[in-house]
């Protein structure tokens, strides 16, 4: 099996892509920022993994810090999740460029090193996507798709191993509590109403169990360079309708307050993976069904109150 270099496994599904991958026999390396050999304490969860996994540092906005860590990890795949701006997405214009933008291309500039030049090569590198890219509606999304332009220049003129995955509506344990899912489970445990947009809009849900398997499907698969794979479920259910099955499976009063919030501007109604496009190519699908995703969630809630 291949050798695995994650960035952003200090998030929401990097803490869970790098537990799947360890669980699975991979051998895996996480680069996380300077700080954290400095002191500051990684997650619980990847503290408890410490022993099994090789860390290397860098700032992504930093190129020779960026190459070092890489030429270190020496990764035969990369799967880069790196990101300002996931839960806060009307960031700074320039903030968003430097992480998002000037970050991925130092990164991929250190997997893929010109002739003649030292460092490691890489066999492929996995870049994280948003469907929010395909209408870039604030500056997290707009950076996120203007660095993808690069990874299809780079793989079409190079024919550099980059592939994109697109990921839709991720939700699950140790989702950040600000997130609609987690936010809507704690005011439904309280009793509270949860003041909320129409939620008309349908997204395409996926338990960040099943986003974990098919990140980590990617490594090793015969996929065109420049190629982007959507990991969803193909099924569309509004976000009025996920806050209500939360309220239905909590029971505990309360109610989603809907419109008491205006929605945001030029945001997509519909976001809707083409999984039968990945299921051919990549041969993985999503198993979990939202209803059980999010039953699970409200029992382990209540388990741990």
């Amino acid at each position: 099996m291949p050798r695995i270099l994650v960035t952003g496994a200090t998030g929401f599904i990097g803490q869970h892509l790098v537990a799947h991958l360890l669980a699975t026999g991979r051998e895996v390396s996480i680069l996380v920022r300077e700080a954290y050999g400095m002191g500051q304490p990684l997650p619980p969860a990847l503290a408890t993994q410490r022993s099994q996994l090789q860390v290397v540092y860098a700032d992504l906005r930093n190129f020779a810090l960026t190459a070092r860590a890489v030429r270190q990890a020496a990764p035969e795949a990369v799967i880069h999740l790196a990101a300002a701006g996931v839960t806060d997405p009307f960031m700074a214009v320039e903030t968003a460029l430097r992480h998002n933008l000037t970050g991925t291309l130092n990164l991929l500039r250190a997997c893929f090193p010109g002739r003649g030049t030292p460092g490691h090569a890489v066999g492929q590198c996995i870049v994280g996507r948003t469907p929010g890219e395909l209408v870039a509606m604030n500056p997290y999304a707009a950076s996120k798709a203007a660095a993808w332009q690069f990874c299809q220049m780079y793989a079409r003129t190079q024919a550099w191993p980059i592939h994109g995955a697109m990921i839709f509506q991720a939700y699950g344990p140790g989702q950040p509590a600000h997130t609609l899912v987690a936010a809507a489970l704690a005011a439904a445990l309280a009793g509270r109403d949860f003041p909320m947009t129409a939620g008309t809009q349908a997204r395409d849900w996926i338990h960040v169990a099943d986003v974990a398997q098919g990140l980590a499907a990617f490594p090793g698969s015969d996929v065109a360079p420049g190629t982007t794979l959507d990991l969803g479920t193909g099924e569309l259910t509004t976000l009025a309708d996920v806050v209500s099955q939360i309220y239905t499976l909590v029971g505990r009063g309360g109610q989603p307050r809907l419109g008491a919030l205006p929605s945001r501007p030029g945001e997509a109604p519909v976001q809707q993976a083409n999984s039968r496009q990945t299921r051919q190519l990549l041969h993985w699908q999503a198993v979990i069904p939202l209803e059980t995703g999010l039953k699970s969630m409200v029992e382990t809630a209540c388990a741990l109150e």
